[in-house]
């Protein structure tokens, strides 16, 4: 009798922000042979960390997986994390954030345009609120300091991936704390799907290595809620886009 071949299994490297959203993707889409590794989420507090961390688990695993692939936007990287991913041959989701794949380019780039001081929150970061924003900004220990850092922003805008009631009226409390004004876009898993069935497939190539000497002396901050592809109508969990505002 004839075996069978063995199945070649794909890995994503993840933040860790997106493990909830990126295994359930892959329970509800049945992608068994892909597997999943994250990052702790806390390397935004220290973007310029990302690459190494994301070059270091790619060689670590490379000769366990057919192909590999990033789950990770630029994430204040100023480029430095195509120059790996491109030196590695790893795919990774578009994109500056999270915020602009879960949104989707085209309608984060409106958001972005229609009100720049805004601040933005996904699940994961409502869930996170009080440790990554109260108490990881100071603001715990020095509530003097909610104007000195959002001083400038005059919105809270929430991304939501499920919809769950519970997030829903965490984050509006987020915004009541932040004294900014609340909006709900609700997105669902937006281009991340998409991202996680090609992963799946198999397909896609590495980003370009950007060119010599564009970096900025220092990255972005990639410090939550802060902001400097295609889905297949097949996969679940694609983008919904309706919002619900409340001034």
């Amino acid at each position: 009798m004839t075996s069978s071949p063995p199945v070649r299994r794909n890995l994503v490297i993840a933040c860790g922000a997106l493990a909830r959203e990126i295994r359930a993707l892959i329970e509800v889409n049945g992608f068994d042979h892909l597997d999943l590794v994250c990052l702790p989420a806390s390397l935004h507090n220290r973007p310029e960390l990302i690459p190494e961390a994301v070059r270091t688990r790619i060689r670590e695993k490379r000769d366990h997986y057919e192909k590999i692939y990033c789950a990770y936007a630029d994430c204040g990287t100023g480029g430095m994390l195509d120059s790996v991913l491109a030196m590695e041959g790893v795919p990774r989701i578009g994109g500056a954030h999270c915020y602009a794949f879960f949104a989707g380019q085209e309608a984060f780039a409106a958001l972005a345009e229609a009100e720049p001081g805004t601040f933005y929150l996904t699940d994961f970061l409502v869930r996170q609120f009080e440790t990554l924003v109260i108490e990881g900004m100071g603001l715990d220990r020095h509530p003097d300091l909610l104007g000195l850092y959002f001083g400038n922003y005059t919105k809270l805008v929430y991304l939501s991936q499920t919809a769950d009631a519970g997030l829903l009226e965490q984050a509006k409390a987020a915004a009541g704390r932040l004294a900014l004004a609340f909006e709900h876009v609700e997105t669902g898993m937006g281009e991340l799907a998409g991202f996680i069935e090609l992963a799946a497939r198999g397909e896609g190539e590495p980003p370009a290595a950007p060119p010599a000497g564009t970096f900025p002396n220092e990255p972005a901050s990639g410090r939550p809620g802060s902001v400097l592809r295609r889905t297949s109508a097949r996969t679940r969990g694609r983008h919904r886009g309706r919002s619900n505002r409340r001034n």
